[in-house]
This record gives structure tokens, sequence and C-alpha cells, in this order.
């Protein structure tokens, strides 16, 4: 593959958890989400072999509500699983829902994480398509992933091959498919054609850098100004960014250099909302589409009314919760998705995002360091 010359432009349903006591920003209303999984009783923890979990009783900021505790699981059943997690990222929704800002919230007492990969240990007599020794991942949001040792229905899990990185299957399911989906369900893109998104050094972004570039599509990158701006350019374009370009240069003379060799973009990905959309959505090709999947600056999307009128611009939404709710009948369509990406992984043309590691019991460290700005390395609870 030809190498890129990067410009830059300076200027589900969860367990609940029951404790003595009591015996994943940007959506709709909150509505709970059901649960159908057997109960699990927590305590404080103690020095025993026991599982733990991180465990919040109520909504608040996670390093004030979120406790690590012993857990009690219950007895498999003949459709359970028995999953020793191995790792499991903290995501922007994991820290909406124990806010208790998120579009969906699980009953509470709860066990936090929506993302990670877990071993399985035991199967029920009624388990077909898993067995010991299997890696698995959450089939949906809410499964509660930040716990040691947990036992769910095999209907909430996802096999995946266990000969990809471990980091790699811990951040599977959220942002690599988020990024695949938004590349290939709402405009046809060729090779040569462009990509523009915000929010490029987070883990969506970079996924979308990666599963472009081996497509053949070209990236046009926007992130914010910082200190450390010619590090995170220098790693953007390791993964195959094309562009790199900060929310300020977005209206400056500049950007027409870009255009002289990369196609103006017939897809925009917004992350953020506010300006940085605005701004993006100038250099949208007329009936391009601009999808919003997040928004980090808590504004609304501002749309000039010329773009719709002279330019005919379309304007989605994707939320890869509701994608999976659509598709739940649809195995083959998932099982495909989750192919194509382990195959980029194996290939090399996909990897984790930047992430630092962390112990379970370091998991204060770890909600802290994942709400800070310019923070674009991921947090990993090892478990």
């Amino acid at each position: 593959m030809q190498r890129v010359t990067a410009r830059v432009l300076r200027g589900a349903r969860s367990p609940p958890v029951r404790t003595p006591s009591s015996d994943p920003q940007f959506g709709p209303p909150v509505r709970t989400l059901p649960v159908r999984t057997p109960p699990v009783r927590a305590r404080s923890a103690s020095a025993g072999s026991a599982p733990r979990g991180l465990v919040y009783e109520r909504h608040g900021e996670p390093p004030s509500v979120v406790q690590l505790k012993d857990l009690e699981v219950p007895k498999l059943g003949d459709s359970d699983v028995h999953v020793k997690m191995l790792a499991a990222p903290i995501n922007p929704a994991d820290i909406n829902m124990i806010q208790g800002t998120y579009a969906i919230l699980s009953p509470l007492p709860a066990v936090g994480g929506n993302e990670g990969v877990g071993e399985v240990l035991e199967v029920g007599s009624r388990v077909s398509a898993l067995k010991r020794g299997d890696w698995v991942i959450p089939a949906n949001a809410g499964l509660g992933t930040w716990r040691t040792r947990g036992v769910f229905p095999e209907e909430m899990l996802l096999k995946v091959p266990s000969d990809i990185p471990v980091l790699c299957a811990a951040t599977l399911s959220v942002n690599p498919c988020t990024a695949l989906r938004m590349l290939t369900d709402f405009e046809t893109l060729a090779p040569g054609d462009s990509v523009i998104q915000n929010a490029a050094n987070s883990g969506v972004g970079q996924a979308v850098i990666q599963i472009a570039r081996a497509s053949g599509i070209k990236t046009i990158n926007v992130v914010r100004d910082r200190p450390d701006l010619p590090q995170l350019v220098e790693r953007l374009m390791a993964l195959g960014a094309d562009h790199v370009v900060t929310e300020e240069m977005l209206r400056k003379p500049e950007m027409k250099d870009i255009f002289k060799s990369t196609p103006k973009p017939r897809l925009a990905l917004n992350c953020v909302g506010g300006k940085s959309t605005t701004e993006m959505l100038r250099h949208l090709q007329p009936k391009g589409t601009m999808v919003t999947y997040g928004g980090m600056a808590k504004q609304p999307v501002m749309v000039p009314v010329s773009a719709f009128i002279f330019r005919d611009v379309r304007l989605r939404g994707f939320w890869m919760t509701q994608w999976r709710k659509d598709h739940a009948q649809d195995q083959e369509s998932v099982a495909g998705m989750m192919d194509t990406l382990c195959q980029l992984i194996r290939r090399g043309q996909l990897s984790e995002p930047a992430c630092t590691e962390v112990p379970l019991q370091d998991y204060r460290a770890a909600l802290e360091a994942s709400m800070k700005p310019f923070v674009s390395s991921k947090q990993i609870l090892l478990l």
C-alpha cells in the first residue's frame, strides 16, 4: 500500500447487584434497561478469593460512587456461562451510565462496564455454542464487565477468536464496530474517496483511520489544539491518517491545500457538536452525509439553512446499541462484522487504541484519568 503523507495544520442488560442494605451523555430521555440475568449479591471487598467487581449503588460522579466489592456468583444454570473476565476498558458511555445521564441505565445496584473480554470457565448443560477456554465479549450493552468473574446467559455473550491480542478483544465490541458501521452504512465509499471526522484521537476516531486506510479511503482528521499536538499528530499519522488539522484551522485558507490532493469528503463523522461540527460541515460535498454519534461538547448541532437548500446535505445519527437491537435476529450480519474486524486485526491493519493498563484495585485513579480532558489513552482494567 502506498505510504500516506500527513499534513499538519496548526492553529443490554446488566446482571443486578444486591447489597445487604438493599437486598454505557447523548440520547433520548433516560429509561431503565430490562434485566433477565440472575441476581448477584455484593459485599465490601475482603482479602478472600471471592469474585470482585466495581459496584455503584447510586448515580453520581464515578470516583465517588463506585466501590470495589466482593460478589457472590449464583449457581450455574443450564443455559448459563461462567466467565473469568480478563480485561475491560472504561468508555465514555460507562461514565455516563454511572452519572445517570445515558440513554439506558442498569437497575441499581449495578456492576459497571459495557465492554471487555473474558474466558469461559464452565458452561451449563444446554449451552451449545461455547465451551471451556473460549473467549467471549458482551453481545449487548449493560453486561457489567468490571468484575473478575460472572455468570451470564449464553445469549448475552459473543464468541471471539483467542488468537488476537487480549487488548484488541477487550476493546472490540464498541469503537471498532461503530467505526465500521459508520464507514459502510451511510455512504458507498470507494478507494480514493475521503471522510472527515472530529475527535479523531478518540477510540472510534483511531479505528476509523485504520479501517479507512485498509479500504483505500483517505481521512481528514480534526483534533483540538493542545500542548502535545505534535506527538498526537505523529501517532495518528502512524495509524494511517492522511491529514490532521486542529478545529481552529477548519475555516482557514490552508484547508484549500488539502483538497488539491484529496477530494472533498462525502461522509463526515461527528462526535463533538457545537462549533466544531458547523465548521466541519462546510467541507462536506453537496449531497454528502454527516453522521452524529456523540456530543462531547454538550452543545447542539448547528447547521446553516444554506447547507440544506443549496448543498442538500443529509444529517443522520448512529448508536451502536440501537444497531445491535435492530439486528438481534440477524446473527449473520453480526458475525460478518466481527469477522471483518478480526481479519483486520490479524493482518495488522487494526490495533487496539492507545491504552493504559490499570490493575483493578487502582480503579479510582483509572476513573479519574478517563474523565480528564485531552487524554488520548484509554484506561483498561486488568481483571
